[in-house]
């Protein structure tokens, strides 16, 4: 693991930037304390910051490897884990390669020097890799399939400098000629969504490299990306009596990866919120590790917690565990920080208790396992449920179809049956843009006056649904959220809390084997018996205590609505829209105006306050520097 950063000069004079990028580098100390260093050539300059968890006393970034007669051919620098790493070493091997280190970097570099740019689709992990061949004088960008890792990049006259964290281009941006324009449509993108989507981001001139994807550049040349990772669903049932056979190979799959994502030389927890993902993870992670340590959140309030079912299933499995509550004026204390962590906003209000546990679980490891993406992958999502409750509408010819549609957009709002019948009279890629909907576009228009339909979710959302035209509507659904929900917020939040922390986060459910499989569920044993992610409870029948089975998902809700309404949150909510300085992005008053309707009870404004509220705090840290997140750098032990 580590923070990466370089650049690719357009001239031979990367010497000259070796200090902006030394200069940057403690922007990212939190992702990886343990050792810090720069390396370059005449056209490339490599920096890093690490966080060692595997082969501690070596592998060391920037790594350089040549095979015989071409000693130091390639030079990379990486962010990320390996989890076959140990597997692939032994087939290269096996054709004649020599290993000088025991981690999973080198064997990324033999990887690449042996297969090319198709060493992606041999390695399982999570990984953000920048590989420089002096020979061909080409560098290699890549992302994990789904984005667990992040990896920004900007082009310039002066070059293309790329980095695991915006914030650290933005520092190097003067030196580099860089122009720090907001990117408007991307704003219109995260009111709309709740988050940025790849490969935007709120500055115009830095993008992200899209999850799934590598890219090639060479000196003074503009970067070619090209997708190496296009998801399938299958659609084709399994044969009657073959359902047992899917549910154990479910099974074997996720306790293999588990294994793979044990793998480390340091000790490893897992989060545990109560719900069958992470119980199985966790459960599963007990078999390698019985001294196996638990952590989960909540909050005082009634209703907005976990704990109690958390405790309840550590005990059953047999673990230690270990709660952090969260208070709200701990809640308001420390969204700066997580803004800054973040890099562009995301307004999910379950970013500050997970800040919370991740702080907490440090203190006693350095790796935590998750269950994030078996919603994604299992059809875990209540809304997956929609199609079946809208299936009589596709038995209605167009013309009363059209109708109806008429009737539901002339019913008053919150008039029972209007939303039944406008959403059943949309197409699927009219209704669905993912989890995140708290704004129409009238709503929208209230708060960004500028606001275009012709940037509205369908800009995003159009590509991808034009991938899965061969799908059923349940797999449209779930591919729709692979490339926009889950590596938006789940994924962003995932790395970025936790590094905040100097923690690394494994997600055993987005493995290349376990998706393998889940690829193979049809929507019947996805979708069953009135309950979501069918086939996975199934598998997991014999592995996770019975309470938690066929329990409803919760996660880690927030009491937003009642915060922002009480004495909790609306002062700090009314004094962060007076002070921002973004008059020509918001209606102020108009925002002012939703937070006294939502004080006063006329209208439930909480999630559309909370995207415009973490924006602004963004926006004044970042743009108008007026809010100083106080970043501490941190230490901690290299071997906890």
């Amino acid at each position: 693991m580590c923070g990466l950063l370089g650049m690719l000069t357009a001239e031979a004079n990367a010497a000259d930037f070796q200090h902006a990028v030394e200069q940057a580098l403690p922007c990212m100390h939190h992702r990886g304390p343990d050792a810090s260093g720069t390396w370059h050539d005449e056209h490339a300059v490599f920096g890093f910051n690490r966080l060692s968890i595997i082969d501690l006393a070596h592998s060391h970034q920037p790594l350089h490897w040549g095979p015989e007669g071409e000693p130091d051919r390639y030079s990379m620098t990486f962010n990320g884990e390996i989890y076959n790493y140990i597997e692939l070493r032994e087939t290269l091997r096996k054709e004649g390669y020599t290993f000088h280190t025991d981690g999973d970097t080198e064997t990324i570099a033999v990887g690449y020097h042996h297969w090319g740019d198709k060493v992606v689709e041999h390695l399982r992990g999570m990984f953000a890799i920048a590989i420089w061949d002096t020979k061909e004088q080409v560098l290699f960008l890549a992302r994990d399939q789904f984005g667990i890792k992040p990896l920004y990049f900007a082009t310039t006259p002066a070059g293309t400098v790329f980095s695991s964290e915006k914030k650290t281009i933005l520092s190097m941006a003067e030196a580099i000629g860089l122009d720090l324009d907001l990117d408007y449509r991307a704003i219109e993108h995260y009111v709309d969504l709740q988050y940025v989507p790849e490969p935007e981001s709120l500055h115009e001139d830095i993008r992200r490299l899209e999850s799934g994807c590598f890219a090639t550049v060479r000196p003074g040349e503009n970067l070619v990306q090209q997708r190496y990772f296009r998801p399938q669903f299958n659609t084709t049932p399994v044969p009657k009596g073959a359902e047992q056979d899917l549910f154990d190979r479910i099974a074997r799959a996720l306790e293999d990866s588990v294994e793979k994502h044990m793998r480390a030389d340091v000790t490893v927890g897992s989060f545990l919120s109560g719900g069958i993902d992470s119980t199985a993870i966790a459960t599963l992670a007990k078999r390698h590790n019985p001294n196996l340590l638990t952590f989960t959140t909540g909050f005082e309030r009634e209703g907005y917690s976990e704990v109690d079912v958390a405790a309840e299933s550590a005990e059953a499995i047999g673990v230690e565990h270990i709660v952090k509550i969260v208070s709200p004026e701990e809640y308001a204390t420390a969204i700066p920080r997580i803004m800054w962590y973040l890099d562009d906003p995301v307004a999910d209000p379950s970013l500050v208790p997970l800040y919370f546990v991740a702080q907490e679980a440090r203190k006693h490891v350095k790796v935590v396992l998750s269950g994030e993406g078996a919603d994604e992958l299992f059809g875990g999502y209540t809304i997956y449920k929609e199609p079946l409750s809208l299936a009589p509408f596709e038995k209605v010819p167009s013309p009363l179809r059209a109708g109806l549609r008429r009737l539901g957009a002339v019913l008053p709002e919150g008039m029972k049956g209007k939303s039944l019948l406008e959403r059943g009279t949309m197409t699927m890629e009219e209704r669905y843009y993912g989890n995140a909907r708290s704004f129409n576009f009238e709503q929208m228009q209230r708060v960004i006056p500028w606001a275009s339909r012709e940037w509205d979710h369908r800009e995003v959302t159009a590509p991808i649904y034009a991938e899965s035209t061969h799908m059923d509507p349940v797999a449209r659904m779930q591919h729709l959220d692979l490339f926009t929900w889950m590596r938006g917020d789940i994924l962003v939040k995932a790395d970025k809390i936790n590094m905040a922390h100097s923690l690394e986060l494994r997600v055993p459910f987005l493995d290349k084997e376990v998706f393998a499989v889940a690829e193979t569920i049809p929507h019947e044993l996805k979708i069953a018996q009135s309950t979501t992610k069918y086939a996975l409870r199934k598998a997991m029948e014999q592995i996770v205590p019975a309470h938690v089975l066929h329990r409803k998902k919760l996660g880690f809700p927030v009491p937003m609505r009642h915060w922002l309404a009480g004495d909790e949150l609306h002062g700090w909510a009314q004094d962060t829209i007076n002070e921002s300085q973004t008059e020509e992005i918001f209606n102020k008053p108009e925002v002012l105006k939703m937070l006294a309707e939502h004080r006063a009870g006329t209208s439930d404004h909480s999630r559309r306050l909370w995207t415009v509220l973490a924006f602004m705090v963004w926006h004044g840290i970042f743009v108008e520097k007026r809010i100083d997140p106080q970043i501490e750098q941190r230490d901690y032990p290299v071997d906890l």
